[in-house]
């Protein structure tokens, strides 16, 4: 399946195998899991949400520190 990734205003394309984690798609990307919140369809989605078919994807960088 592939996954479509908006993420820093550029589309990342992951080529993954159904059936998959966001998290998946994340590591497959390199990128950390507590650094965005990821959105399908305007909702936000946990990391653990099984992907079974293409989608697109947005992540939103989630701020932390004092």
């Amino acid at each position: 399946m592939r996954v479509t990734v908006n993420h820093l205003n550029q589309d990342h394309v992951v080529d993954i195998q159904a059936p998959a984690t966001i998290l998946d798609v994340l590591n497959e990307l390199g990128i950390h899991a507590s650094t965005v919140l990821a959105v399908y369809d305007e909702t936000i989605v946990p990391h653990n949400s099984i992907i079974e078919g293409d989608l697109n994807l947005e992540l939103i960088i989630v701020s932390s520190g004092g």
